[in-house]
């Protein structure tokens, strides 16, 4: 086990006005957090087994279970709280065996997190596992450079991993007898490489800033063909089921100097492609209005059927959708019609259908969802006050699995039936895990001062016997959305936790499900004046606050707020603009000032076209209107800051800027400031520590009675 010490800074500015008051509590936040979290649930394509990832405090381990009874057993035995992420799980196609990628990507510097402060930097890998031997071997570095990146593809034989790394892709013999070696040397970066399907052949996007193309290698005799290369920007190659045909996505390339506040279309087109030839031709063309912009799940939602389709997503209607077009062309057919949006998509065993989940009948949770390749009317598959996500098919197609939780259970693997969930990992679940103890929240629904409709989900603590303490939380993102149970994204499922754990301390919690989310439909998320271009959405912060004080059991006088990332920013803005309204504060690695991020709204391909834009100046100002930190003047409330200082996300800077423009105005604040940690905390220590803080935190600054305050 991990025998280092947390590594914090926690730094008081000025004298605390609250007695130390602590609310009563029914279990701890190590007992809420000590749920082992699933992710990355795959199948074999050939063999009718499945594996999952594990993360039990800090340990991540690989998990498998095979059909029929589907018993998990642990594949890898990494232990202790190392901080080291393990992601791109794939299982062979014949099932024998399973590659991973070990440690997270590179920060600016070049170098993978080490949130354990070693001496020797850890490096982002690639390995393999043989199911029959046990012992994992490394098949080479990865090291690539954006979160999220790690790719590893397994040949259609079974006998060979690809990956993108330093800027190419790089192959090596799934048994580990030669070292892994870089396949070409192309210009720009090579990246999301895919097999053919009979594994002749590698398609992968050749990304040249301004533009990109679709690059075809053939393995036998190293030929490079590019698809019908343009000015364009081409991405996300998928291979029909013959290995004759690629289909991708088209958007225009990089257009200089445009005026920055203006938002734009972003059109796109979908093309096909001979991929022996490169010969290629359009097969759809999105509009011009803003509707028709290319979707926020363009990339992952678009599959080659079995069927002669392909299946891309469309937000055209005002909700992200799923469309089927032949591969030899005509109109588009809409799949799944609706007030509702689509987020995961996978095909079925056979490919001759789609499951998805959606929010349809149910839009503060997920379910999942089929439809027939050729169309034909959309089947629930998993309904009622449950959540289910990740959902995946066994090779023979008999038996299907996801992902899923509820208000009060956390997220496991499960067998879906006719009858409904049957959960395969039994008995991980710590014994003083608290489920009986944890509220289920309360969907509720308020209109911000625009009129506009905001979601949230309400923790009333149980047993309340006067008027307490509020909090409103908001997540991050901001593309995400809380849901009514535990939530599948890792962060959001401690989020979720420490609001269960905050509401059996005696605060009434709401989570605000604010503009710029997912699930309410392309208006919802795409809303004017947000952002950088005026933070609309903070109104919608504001209109939760309001909410709050119409409650019974909430004192009006002792509401906070805290957030993380996205949260963070819209947590300083309620202590900038409202310390009338919000008392107190935790801001977990926020966004403090926008005119800082200018370079960031133009095109990657140079940051400096930013400073020649013709509204530039405008831009900046608009920019800086919009932070917390144009409203410190106003700022009364006491903050605690939480931040990793080689956070990849929010520069650490954001934060050690706004500390001094406090200290100027002598607002009081506190710091846990974590060393060697990146945004997303690696270590479930570090969670544990910054959570309990925070509840300490608000202990001391909203516990008390309301005329203290």
């Amino acid at each position: 086990m991990l025998k280092t010490l947390f590594h914090f800074l926690l730094v008081a500015f000025g004298s605390l006005s609250l007695p130390a008051v602590c609310l009563a509590e029914s279990f701890t936040i190590e007992q809420v957090l000590s749920a082992p979290f699933p992710c990355g649930l795959t199948s074999a394509s050939h063999a009718p087994r499945v594996a999952w990832i594990f993360d039990n405090k800090g340990e991540r381990n690989i998990w498998v279970a095979d059909a029929s009874d589907f018993v998990p057993r642990q594949v890898t035995h990494y232990t202790g709280d190392e901080g080291q992420q393990i992601a791109s799980v794939r299982l062979s196609p014949d099932g024998k065996a399973i590659v991973y990628a070990r440690g997270t990507e590179l920060n600016k510097q070049e170098t993978s997190a080490n949130p354990l402060s070693l001496t020797k930097m850890p490096k982002q890998q690639a390995w393999a596992v043989n199911l029959a031997r046990g012992e994992p071997r490394l098949l080479g570095d990865i090291g690539c450079s954006e979160e999220g990146c790690e790719d590893l593809q397994i040949s259609p034989d079974s006998k060979t991993v690809i990956w993108p790394a330093k800027k190419h892709i790089w192959i090596a013999p799934l048994d580990g007898t030669k070292k892994s070696e870089q396949l070409e040397e192309l210009l720009g970066e090579s990246d999301t490489p895919r097999w053919s399907p009979d594994g002749k052949r590698i398609a992968f996007r050749s990304n040249r800033k301004d533009h990109s193309f679709i690059a075809v290698l053939e393995l036998a005799t190293k030929k490079i063909t590019y698809l019908a290369p343009t000015t364009n920007r081409d991405a996300s190659p998928v291979w029909s089921q013959d290995s004759k045909q690629i289909a991708f996505i088209r958007q225009p390339g990089v257009e200089f100097k445009r005026p920055l506040i203006p938002e734009f279309p972003r059109p796109w087109a979908l093309w096909i492609a001979d991929a022996h030839s490169g010969e290629s031709h359009e097969l759809f063309h999105s509009g011009n209005a803003m509707e028709d912009s290319l979707p926020l799940f363009a990339f992952q939602s678009l599959k080659f059927t079995n069927a002669g389709r392909i299946i891309f997503a469309s937000e055209k209607d005002g909700h992200n959708h799923l469309y089927s077009i032949a591969a030899e062309g005509g109109a588009p057919q809409l799949f799944t019609p609706g007030n509702f949006d689509v987020e995961d998509v996978v095909l079925s065993a056979d490919k001759r259908s789609v499951l998805y989940t959606s929010n349809q009948n149910d839009v503060d949770r997920r379910h999942i969802w089929r439809v027939g390749a050729t169309g034909g009317e959309p089947e629930a598959l998993t309904r009622g006050e449950t959540i289910e996500w990740n959902p995946v098919e066994t090779s023979d197609g008999k038996t299907l699995l996801c992902l899923g939780s509820t208000a009060t259970s956390p997220a496991m693997p499960y067998r879906v039936t006719s009858s409904g969930r049957e959960l395969i990992a039994k008995n991980v679940l710590p014994a003083t895990f608290p489920e009986a103890q944890l509220v289920t929240p309360k969907q509720v629904v308020f209109k911000s001062e625009d009129g506009l409709e905001i979601h949230g989900q309400l923790f009333t603590p149980k047993n309340q016997k006067q008027r307490g303490p509020a909090l409103i939380f908001t997540h991050g993102g901001p593309i995400r959305q809380m849901l009514l149970g535990w939530h599948y994204m890792q962060y959001y499922h401690n989020a979720y936790a420490m609001n269960q754990y905050l509401a059996s301390k005696g605060y009434t919690v709401l989570s605000v499900n604010y503009r710029l989310g997912i699930m309410y439909g392309r208006a919802f998320r795409e809303p004017p004046n947000s952002v950088w271009r005026g933070a609309s959405e903070y109104q919608d912060v504001v209109a939760g606050a309001k909410f709050l004080q119409t409650l019974d059991n909430v004192d009006p006088q002792r509401i906070g707020l805290w957030g993380g990332s996205y949260g963070g920013f819209l947590t300083a803005m309620g202590l900038a603009r409202n310390s009338d309204i919000f008392k107190a504060g935790v801001d977990f690695h926020g966004v403090h000032d926008w005119a800082t991020f200018l370079p960031m709204w133009v095109a990657e391909v140079d940051a400096k076209n930013a400073e020649v834009a013709p509204d530039v100046k405008e831009a900046r100002e608009l920019a800086f209107k919009s932070s917390p930190v144009a409203s410190v003047a106003t700022w009364r409330s006491p903050v605690l800051f939480i931040h990793g200082d080689d956070d990849r996300n929010v520069p650490f800077q954001q934060t050690t800027d706004l500390v001094e423009k406090l200290r100027a105005q002598k607002v009081a604040f506190e710091e846990l400031i974590i060393p060697d940690e990146i945004h997303d905390l690696l270590r479930w220590s570090d969670w544990v520590r910054a959570y309990r803080t925070t509840a300490e935190f608000f202990d001391r600054r909203l516990a008390a009675s309301g005329e203290h305050q």
